[in-house]
């Protein structure tokens, strides 16, 4: 009954859906403050519903419901309660409930705190929000019902893939749906605003927290992907520019393209045009992640394999939207006003110069993703195009990037001096030559340019802040002073500085990681011992050690340095029951930022057991500098100015009337 339960909701949840797409936009057109009124309870109503279908979706999984197809293919009875829960979202129909259910949220969010939007806006971007959960909805119920029934009910699922079981995929997938679909909102105002006509200062401020909390949550979505895939594939690799990993990219790099556009047009009411188009490419680029994951068109560890027929029906969706959004553009566009002029040096200028390169750079992952299949679809011809392509363009493209970064925070408005932002950044230079010199003098191995890499990732570490030293007079005042200055800084200043520095953190984790990691490829018998970049690793044996659903053969590492032991490495081997699936679990040992791999090969015939090892300096900056950049993400939201909506401009007092002479 609970079941039913949920899937009634879904029905209902379709029906104010179309509701809420219609009503409201009708009202706004035909003034009809009641039609508008009815938005937001329309769409905290849906949200109430969805939740309803997910909960009973939950309650399946946790009770081990075998009358449930879904959770007969993607549950078992001995799988730890987490995972119950995290099986939910780890199948394509219950990831699609969850991608309804985040979008239903924003829509409720915007209805709940969107106050200060006006009545009209408000009841187009909420119509234009229905639109998209109206077309997810009728896909999931039509084609991908997570409530449908088996008879008889089998006594045992099929149990979750093993590679889900873990707890990085139990937080992965929901960060990165609130990234993909929060873009939804960007989309909506963008939307709304072509309909209405009518793009302002006032809705870069609406349209900012949106984009900023989406941004935050992929940023971290993608980064527990990527220490997922680097612990749990038994490669010891962060990203290997999976066609899934590139999908998840594009819409974040084109997202902070969008950000620092909207701040251009916040503050000068330019680049209007390119911000709306930047929004509606953002999620359309989410779209066709949707798409490539759950399409069939791609073999990965990441996708969802399913017929091809589910696969066309989200191609009509990115169709219809995509392409009536983009002609709706196209009409539109031409009668915006482009704003304010600016001189090319200028903070604008920078914001421009950023844009161009993260376009660049979505455009390179967008070509090497999708140039493949396109060819596979069009000749029948199969080409990989893997790491070595990605490197060579991408990585040019975002170097330069990261330089110039940290010149537009010290850039003036409209028209800004270029020496002084230089001299601002000489600290920053310095402290970065002077760290290229040392890595490069001191550090053995590794690429030519390696160390150059790390003076960069300094330089976008420091000069992220020197904005905040110019502003607060640091070391050129009195400290009350500055003091006094640092305590009034807007928290979206330190925001900036943080996401920022945090590009600089991840980059040196990044470099570091491949220019100066070690590996070794071995075949250990028990109590043999192996060197590796000033460790000495002695194989202690196999060890059994079963698990709630599947049985383990582990294999005990015990690391010296000095002969002395620091850590101890258990990589191990894991046979699933119900699956009888075969995997890998790697052994990490942690060293400050560094970190100490270990991953076990197949069993072999001599008593000996293979493993890989290896050691990756400052590997973990890779994922904190994704962190420091969500944390700044979290001090601009923090930021009051983006409640409250932009200030309006003072209406030109009128001239005194003369009086007569007396």
């Amino acid at each position: 009954m609970i079941a039913e339960t949920g899937h009634y909701a879904l029905v209902l949840a379709l029906a104010l859906a179309i509701l809420q797409s219609v009503l409201p936009v009708w009202g706004a057109r035909a003034r009809d403050a009641t039609l508008m009124g009815l938005a937001s309870p329309l769409a905290v109503a849906q949200f109430v519903l969805v939740a309803i279908s997910f909960a009973a979706l939950t309650h399946a999984y946790v009770t081990s419901d075998f009358s449930l197809l879904n959770v007969v293919e993607n549950s078992h009875s001995a799988k730890p309660l987490v995972y119950k829960f995290s099986g939910v979202w780890g199948n394509h129909e219950g990831s699609l409930l969850l991608w309804v259910l985040i979008l239903v949220l924003f829509g409720a969010l915007v209805a709940v705190f969107g106050r200060n939007l006006p009545q009209r806006l408000k009841a187009d971007v909420l119509g234009v929000q229905a639109m998209i959960s109206t077309a997810f909805l009728l896909f999931v119920l039509v084609t991908s019902n997570p409530f449908a029934r088996v008879a008889p009910a089998p006594i045992e699922g099929q149990d979750l893939n093993p590679l889900l079981q873990d707890p990085g995929l139990a937080i992965h997938p929901p960060l990165l749906y609130l990234g993909y679909v929060g873009f939804s909102m960007a989309f909506s105002f963008a939307v709304a605003a072509l309909i209405e006509g009518k793009i302002d200062a006032a809705w870069a401020r609406w349209v900012r927290p949106w984009t900023l909390t989406a941004w935050g949550f992929l940023t971290l979505g993608i980064a527990m992907g990527s220490y997922w895939a680097y612990y749990e594939l038994g490669w010891g690799g962060f990203w290997f520019w999976d066609p899934v990993e590139n999908a998840s990219l594009m819409p974040w790099l084109s997202g902070t393209a969008l950000l620092h556009s909207a701040v251009v047009m916040e503050k000068r009411e330019a680049l209007k045009v390119w911000t709306i188009l930047l929004a509606l490419l953002t999620f359309a680029l989410s779209l066709l992640g949707t798409f490539l994951v759950r399409s069939g068109v791609l073999t990965s560890v990441h996708a969802f394999a399913v017929d091809p027929a589910r696969g066309v029906a989200i191609l009509i969706i990115l169709t219809v939207f995509v392409g009536g959004s983009l002609t709706l553009y196209a009409l539109r566009a031409p009668a915006l006003k482009q704003g304010g002029v600016f001189s090319p040096v200028s903070r604008e200028g920078a914001l421009v110069v950023n844009n161009i390169f993260l376009t660049a750079a979505t455009a390179a992952v967008f070509v090497g993703t999708l140039y493949p299949l396109a060819l596979e679809a069009a000749t029948g011809e199969k080409i990989s195009v893997g790491p070595p392509f990605f490197n060579s363009t991408f990585g040019p493209i975002m170097l330069p990037l990261m330089l110039i970064m940290p010149f537009g925070p010290l850039l003036a408005w409209k028209r800004g001096d270029i020496g002084r932002a230089a001299r601002g950044l000489v600290a920053a230079f310095g402290i970065a030559i002077v760290a290229t010199c040392l890595v490069a003098g001191f550090v053995r191995g590794g690429p030519t340019l390696a160390p150059i890499g790390i003076g960069i990732g300094l330089f976008a570490i420091c000069g992220a802040f020197a904005e905040i030293v110019e502003r607060t007079k640091l070391f050129r005042a009195p400290a009350a002073d500055s003091l006094a200055r640092l305590k009034g800084l807007p928290t979206s200043s330190w925001g900036a500085a943080f996401a920022h520095a945090g590009m600089g953190v991840t980059l040196i984790g990044v470099v570091a990681a491949s220019a100066w990691s070690s590996e070794k490829v071995v075949a250990l018998k028990p109590g043999e011992t192996v060197a590796l970049s000033g460790f000495e690793l002695t194989f202690d044996g196999l060890r059994e050690r079963p698990g709630p659903n599947y049985a383990s053969s582990v294999a005990h590492l015990t690391v010296r340095e000095g002969g002395r032991v620091v850590a101890t490495v258990e990589p191990a081997r894991r046979i699933y029951r119900a699956r009888r699936m075969d995997l890998a679990e790697s052994g990490i040992a942690t060293f400050g930022l560094s970190q100490l791999y270990a991953a076990t090969a197949e069993a072999r015939t001599d008593g000996a057991t293979g493993l890989r090892l290896q050691y990756k300096p400052l590997v973990l900056l890779i994922w904190l500098g994704a962190v420091v950049m969500a944390f700044g993400a979290t001090l601009s939201l923090a930021d009051r100015r983006l409640r409250v909506g932009a200030p309006r401009k003072a209406a030109a007092r009128p001239a005194p009337a003369l009086q007569p002479a007396e």
